[in-house]
């Protein structure tokens, strides 16, 4: 595709995304869950179309599982995994259409080779940063489609549960924002299990004679 036409399509989506970010909130939808919830089939159009749209509006993918939470609770586990799977498959079409073998595109795919596509991808899901920098980073990486299906999916599961979990309290969501789905404990157990995911092939590239500091600069 020819670089100019990948940048202005570049262009559009970031600011029609940024615009969608000053006009709408997560809470926007929180606040309107009780007209949603009155009818289950509009429900579940929402939440797909909520999942697809998310990537624009700049909206964390836990609360997908959140509003999935709500509706079905815990039961919900199964269909929260699904669309965040869902949600997160845009922006990574967006880094496949975006990459053109730049510093990015050979930084990501650097990191994938010490790492691995499917245990990256997991680690990189399972830390607690916005999912959407591992979707593009995967696309403009060039991972394999059914390579990062399936490492989000396992990657998403502990957000997933700590989402569909927080469903129940939404009250307390509503109050104290997304932000009321992560606790602490949460957090360290996240970062720590990360860590210990990439560790191994991290230590492994070093011995070899790598150095981690030449993947990250490219």
């Amino acid at each position: 595709m020819d670089s100019r036409v990948r940048s202005v399509g570049s262009a559009l989506v970031v600011a029609i995304a940024a615009g969608a970010l000053f006009l709408f909130s997560p809470e926007w939808v929180l606040e309107r869950l009780g007209w949603l919830a009155g009818d289950p089939v509009r429900f579940a159009v929402a939440l797909v179309v909520l999942a697809l749209v998310r990537p624009l509006l700049l909206w964390p993918a836990t609360l997908v599982a959140v509003l999935a939470g709500y509706a079905w609770g815990l039961m919900a586990f199964p269909v929260a995994l699904v669309l965040m799977v869902v949600t997160c498959t845009p922006p990574y079409l967006f880094g496949r259409f975006s990459a053109d073998g730049g510093r990015f595109s050979e930084v990501g795919e650097k990191a994938m080779d010490v790492a691995g596509d499917f245990r990256g991808i997991v680690a990189g899901r399972v830390f607690p940063a916005p999912s959407d920098i591992v979707s593009v980073g995967s696309g403009l990486a060039g991972v394999r489609s059914r390579t990062y299906l399936g490492a989000t999916a396992v990657g998403q599961i502990p957000w997933a549960f700590a989402g569909v979990a927080a469903g129940g309290s939404i009250y307390r969501v509503v109050n104290e924002g997304i932000t009321a789905v992560v606790s602490p404990s949460i957090l360290a157990a996240t970062v720590v299990v990360a860590a210990l995911m990439l560790a191994g092939p991290a230590y492994s590239y070093a011995t070899d004679g790598g150095d981690i500091a030449d993947v990250v600069a490219g």
